[in-house]
Order: C-alpha cells, then sequence, then structure tokens
C-alpha cells in the first residue's frame, strides 16, 4: 500500500531544517521522528523544484507549494492508463463491491495499469475532492435519511389574511442521492408519519435503515446508546421493515446527506418559488413537484450522473419492495383498565378481560379499530366507535355472574313474573318503567324475583299486589311486607287493627 504524505506543516518543518539551519538528513530525521528514506525523498523534490529558503511569497499557499513539490498528482504514470474514478465511486456503493474487485477489473482491461496501492491511493485522492457526503460510503439500499428544512414559504388564507410558513420534509438515498421533497404546514405525528409513507411509494421501495433527527414527533427520548422510539414511529417502522436509527445529538454529520439535501432542496425549489404567493398547501405541492423532478434529473458534476439515472442503476433493485397495503396511522394510549373492566379513549368506553382490572394496557386507536395490548400482547380489538360515554362490551370479557344478568331482558322479566302471578308480573314491569332505562331496573326485578326462594309463589304474588296498591315499587317494599306478614291482612283488617272507628277518619277513597 502508498505511504500516506506528510502534512504540509512537517514538510515545511523539514525544508527549514535543511535549507535554514544546514542540518544533515539524519538530524532531520531525529528531529521530526521519521525515517531518513521518508526525508531524503522529500528533500529530492525540493531539489528539483530548486526551492530555497526563505519560500517565496507566492509559495505561502499549501495547495501551490503542493502543486510544486507533487507535480504529477492526478498524472498518469509512465503512460498508465487512468481509471475511471466517478465509475468506481458509483460501483463502490453497490452491495458487496470491493476495491479489490473493481482493481481486478480495471486490471483486466488494462494489463500496463497501476498496482492495487497506486489504484486506492489515487482513488481516495480523487474522492478527498468530493463533499462530506459525497464521501461517504453508503451501499445501494441501505440508508434513508429524512428531516425538516429549517426555511419555508408563506401560505396566504384568501378569506383571513392568516399567513402560515410551511416548511418542507426531506428524504434522500444514501448512495444514489434520490430525494424526495413535500411542503407540510406542521411537524406533528401524523404529518411525519405520512410523510414517510408518501416518500416510500414516491422511491418505489424502503431502505434498511431510516436515519431522521431527534425531533419528538419520531423519537420519544433521545440518548446517546439507546434512544427511545416514538411507538406509532416504531410501527411504521416494522410495517415496512426498515430499522429507526436516529442521529446522535449534535452531530450533524451523522445524517449529513439529508443536511446538504435540505440545503440543496432550499436552493432549488424555496429559491425558485420565492416569488410567487400560495394560497394553500396543495397549491404550493403542484408546484414543487416539476422542481422536484428537476432536481432529480439535474447531473451531479462530480459523479457525472443525475440523481434518477444513478437510482435507477444501481438503487432501485437494492431496495425492499413496499408492503401490500400502505401504513394507516394509529394512536397510542396507555389507559388504565377501570373497576368495571372497560378502558376509556375519546369519552368511549371498551371492554377488555375482566381479570385485567387495574392493569395499564396499551392502546392502538386506527381509523376504524382500536386494540389493545397487554404484555406485547394483543388481547381484543373493537371496532371503533365515536359516540361518547357509551360502552362496546364483549359478552367474553364480563364475568360469569355479570354474563348471566346481562341474559336477562324485559320480556323475559315479564315473562318469569306471569308465572308468579298477574301482581308480580305489574309490579316488574313498573319498575322498569319508572327507570330511564329498562336495564337500571334488571337488579331490583332480580331481587323480586329472588324472593320466591325464601317464601311461596302466592305470598309473593299478594305482597306484590300490596305494593303495587300503595305504590311500593321496589324489591325493599315487597321484602317488607313479606316479613311482616302483611300480605296475610286485608286493609279494612289492618285499618281496624290500627285505629278504632270513629267518625274523623276517612276511608282510603278520600286519598284518590
Amino acid at each position: 500500500m502508498a505511504a500516506e504524505r506528510l502534512p504540509m506543516r512537517k514538510i515545511r518543518e523539514i525544508l527549514r531544517l535543511k535549507l535554514e539551519c544546514g542540518l544533515r538528513i539524519r538530524g532531520i530525521a531525529r528531529s521530526c521522528k521519521m525515517s531518513v528514506s521518508t526525508v531524503s525523498g522529500y528533500l529530492g523534490r525540493a531539489q528539483v523544484a530548486k526551492l530555497s529558503w526563505p519560500l517565496p511569497p507566492e509559495l505561502d499557499d499549501d495547495l501551490a507549494l503542493t502543486r510544486l513539490l507533487f507535480p504529477d498528482d492526478g498524472k498518469p504514470v509512465f503512460g498508465r492508463p487512468e481509471p475511471d474514478y466517478a465509475w468506481i465511486h458509483r460501483e463502490l456503493r453497490r452491495k458487496h463491491v470491493t476495491r479489490a474487485l473493481l482493481w481486478q477489473e480495471y486490471r483486466e482491461q488494462h494489463a500496463g495499469g497501476y498496482e492495487y496501492s497506486q489504484f486506492c491511493e489515487r482513488y481516495g485522492r480523487w474522492a478527498r475532492t468530493l463533499p462530506v457526503t459525497m464521501r461517504q460510503e453508503h451501499r445501494a439500499g441501505e440508508k434513508l435519511f429524512v428531516d425538516f428544512s429549517g426555511d419555508g414559504l408563506d401560505i396566504v388564507d384568501v378569506v383571513t389574511g392568516e399567513c402560515r410558513t410551511a416548511k418542507l420534509f426531506v428524504a434522500v438515498l444514501g448512495a444514489s442521492n434520490l430525494t424526495y421533497v413535500e411542503a407540510v404546514l406542521s411537524e406533528d405525528l401524523p404529518t411525519w408519519i405520512g410523510c414517510h409513507v408518501r416518500a416510500f411509494s414516491y422511491m418505489g421501495g424502503v431502505a434498511e435503515i431510516t436515519i431522521p433527527d431527534n425531533l419528538k414527533s419520531g423519537v420519544t427520548r433521545a440518548d446517546y446508546y439507546d434512544p427511545e422510539i416514538n411507538p406509532t414511529y416504531a410501527e411504521l417502522a416494522r410495517h415496512y421493515g426498515t430499522a429507526i436509527i436516529p442521529a446522535r445529538k449534535r452531530k450533524p454529520r451523522d445524517k449529513a446527506k439529508v443536511e446538504v439535501g435540505v440545503q440543496i432542496a432550499e436552493r432549488w425549489i424555496l429559491a425558485v418559488l420565492r416569488n410567487r404567493i400560495f394560497h394553500s398547501l396543495e397549491e404550493l405541492r403542484q408546484a414543487i413537484g416539476p422542481l422536484l423532478e428537476r432536481l432529480n434529473a439535474r447531473p451531479m458534476r462530480k459523479i457525472g450522473k443525475s440523481r434518477r439515472e444513478l437510482f435507477e442503476e444501481i438503487e432501485r433493485s437494492a431496495l425492499r419492495a413496499l408492503p401490500s397495503q400502505p401504513y394507516e396511522l394509529a394512536s397510542w394510549a396507555k389507559p388504565r383498565v377501570n373497576i368495571d373492566y372497560h378502558v376509556e379513549f375519546e369519552r368511549h368506553y371498551y371492554s377488555v378481560p375482566y381479570e385485567l382490572r387495574g392493569k395499564i394496557v396499551h392502546l392502538r386507536a386506527t381509523e376504524a379499530t382500536i386494540e389493545i395490548l397487554f404484555s406485547g400482547e394483543r388481547i381484543t380489538s373493537h371496532l371503533r366507535s365515536y359516540l361518547e360515554h357509551r360502552h362496546t362490551t364483549k359478552l367474553e370479557h364480563m364475568p360469569r355472574a355479570h354474563r348471566e344478568y346481562l341474559e336477562w331482558t324485559p320480556s323475559r322479566i315479564i315473562a318469569w313474573a306471569n308465572t308468579v302471578g298477574p301482581s308480580a308480573a305489574a309490579l316488574v314491569s313498573e319498575i322498569m318503567r319508572r327507570r330511564p332505562h329498562p336495564e337500571q331496573g334488571y337488579r331490583s326485578c332480580l331481587g323480586v324475583m329472588r324472593l320466591v326462594k325464601t317464601y311461596p309463589a302466592e305470598r309473593v304474588e299478594r305482597a306484590c299486589a300490596r305494593a303495587i296498591k300503595y305504590r311500593a315499587y321496589s324489591r325493599k317494599s315487597v321484602a317488607a311486607i313479606l316479613k311482616n306478614n302483611l300480605d296475610h291482612q286485608d286493609d279494612a283488617e289492618q285499618g281496624q287493627r290500627a285505629l278504632p272507628l270513629h267518625q274523623n277518619v276517612r276511608g282510603s277513597g278520600y286519598y284518590h
């Protein structure tokens, strides 16, 4: 492998020690802590260039001195054919392609070409002239970088005159630099998720890794070693089969590709549209569409191909296939199961197995469904209801006693009461009628029914008749009548026993 060139600061020190101080080669080598052959090589180049000390003012620039000492940089050596460095750079982005393989192919075409060490050194020298984001070697289909722009364009409401700023969501593929741009009015979670879905669709596939910034829509808690991903964002990643690896905090080079992508989008899209006035987000998006296609069709100077051409050549086939259905946005909540084994979401109540009373569960809500998970497993799902203060309940979630209670209906209760007698049927009908909802009277009716287990049916029938007569429509009243044996006495006898006959005593008809 070719030796790495010394920094220009060291080379200047070698020249100073020789030309100004007159040290011998071995003394310079000891002073600079390097080999004699290295010092000799640099002094030989200085002798060929006929340098003297102090160096002329025009050589204060390191680049000028480099050109003078190394005039053969970038030129074929002894007429050897120069590799196509832009092609090498593109090919290295393909999976499993190495420099050794490309050098072997180069030598098969040019038997007298550079040896492997010179091949790598000259390619590395060429690559160092690229921008920092292009120097990073990203394999095809490996990474997608996403971020929001800092600047945006104003959208003016034609009715109210309100002005809102629309920023850009930018996604850039690592290998081909294919760019997706979309105007947005917010950086909230629904916008963040929707932009990803549309970006994947635009590119026709999914990269292995998606690299966002640490914004709250994507990363709930930023951490150097173990960042906590937003549950909805993590679910989107599972749906598309990509891994979310956020950039480190205050480390812009982790996502330098999209940093430059945002800069390019601002220059070639925002700047072009700067003098236009937009009245809706859709109008702005329609204006961005042609500019985005033009951006992806522009040739990149160092690579020699456009983003679209490079994408079709090396990256489209490397992307993972899209799922059959796009991701459907879901909201997440962590409710506690109430004592009635229901959880609340947007003022509607959904049942879970009664054994989970008091537990905290995870609730996932989409536009059409509610899914409830506990300990990482889905335990139930419901169709979503938008009726407030209502219940959606499954029978299998209820305790056995509650299920039996639920099986009773008004018609069934009245039918049973008729087996006792008409008075019992009339009493339970009146109990349910007087409640805002018949179900609210079930407990009292069932209480009347259970009195048959303690007293004969004939007595319960007479007690119900007496309760109706005195408008005592409750289970407690019937139970009291039976307990005090009032069902055996008629009204006249009861009145005579309670009070002696007297002309001032009014009969029961007086109160009707």
